[in-house]
């Protein structure tokens, strides 16, 4: 059983720290932090640093942040760092072949999904979309191919029915930080599997014109929708020609009696709208320019009663 390890570890956002985190507290030894290069962020569109780089920088860690891992010099850097693995979480940036053959174990990768299911950029947000009633974490080693490797770990879990992508993702997080460890303390030894190809689905970048509610869709649909794109891109529709922001909602099991869009009633419950097949209860919304509240306050202020969504 291998109890210490030289690790080079590739990630970008929220979702990789607490394997970095996990990491560093179980003593091994962080030869190299490579993130994204600064992005521009924000109405003034400042340089910002990627999260993990900011946890590297306050754990004292070498960090590096190359524009890509296909350069000569990058590639001599990590070899120079001579690490027995390299993890790799959300990473953002392809791992080339000349890579994964530097670490003497390879590269390791957390992805959150039970693949092949939701191989791709996206895996937490298609799985509540397609109405998954379980996900979990898969711990794979790395090959040439979009998330085909071996897989050498899994942790199944269930979505919560009224869980968001946010909640899932930091469970998701935690549960990969957990899964790694047991992985890395197994090396190299632990057992793989090949991935059945023919049960792959991929799952897509999100854009932030496919969270516009169609309100012709069914109202357990349009939930799922809510659920999934909630903290990005935040589900949307208009009222009065502004954008309307969705943050909560969920379906009631009774008949739409109105053109989907309708307002149908407005109350200390919520304000429920009829859709192609239903209604869909919101609780929490955000009006353009102004915070988050709860839907009842937002229907207090005004009268919402056969008002159409668009």
């Amino acid at each position: 059983m291998t109890t210490s390890l030289r690790i080079a570890f590739a990630g970008t956002p929220e979702f990789a720290l607490a394997a970095l985190d996990a990491l560093v507290a179980a003593r091994h030894e962080i030869v190299g932090v490579w993130t994204q290069p600064d992005r521009p962020a924000g109405r003034g569109r400042k340089l910002q640093a990627s999260p993990v780089k900011q946890r590297a920088l306050r754990l004292r860690l070498p960090q590096y942040q190359p524009a890509s891992l296909k350069s000569a010099e990058t590639q001599a850097q990590i070899r120079a760092a001579a690490p027995d693995v390299m993890v790799v979480v959300a990473y953002g940036l392809l791992v080339p072949a000349a890579v994964l053959g530097i670490p003497r174990f390879g590269c390791l990768n957390i992805h959150a999904s039970l693949l092949p299911r939701w191989r791709g950029a996206a895996p937490i947000q298609r799985a509540m979309l397609a109405g998954d009633s379980e996900t979990g974490i898969t711990i794979m080693q790395m090959d040439k191919g979009l998330d085909t490797g071996d897989i050498l770990w899994q942790q199944h879990t269930p979505i919560g029915p009224q869980e968001s992508a946010g909640n899932l993702h930091d469970r998701l997080a935690a549960l990969g930080a957990t899964a790694l460890l047991q992985v890395l303390g197994q090396l190299p030894s632990v057992p793989r599997r090949r991935q059945d190809d023919s049960r792959a689905s991929y799952a897509a970048k999100l854009t932030k014109g496919e969270a516009r509610l169609d309100w012709r869709l069914p109202a357990v649909t349009l939930a799922r929708c809510v659920r999934a794109y909630n903290p990005w891109p935040v589900t949307h529709t208009l009222h009065a020609q502004a954008v309307l922001r969705i943050w909560r909602a969920h379906a009631l099991g009774v008949v739409a009696a109105a053109a989907p869009g309708t307002v149908m009633a407005a109350g200390a419950a919520g304000i429920d709208v009829a859709t192609g097949d239903g209604v869909l209860r919101i609780t929490e919304l955000q009006p353009a320019g102004r915070r988050r509240l709860a839907a009842m306050d937002f229907s207090n202020a005004r009268a919402l009663a056969g008002v159409r969504f668009s």
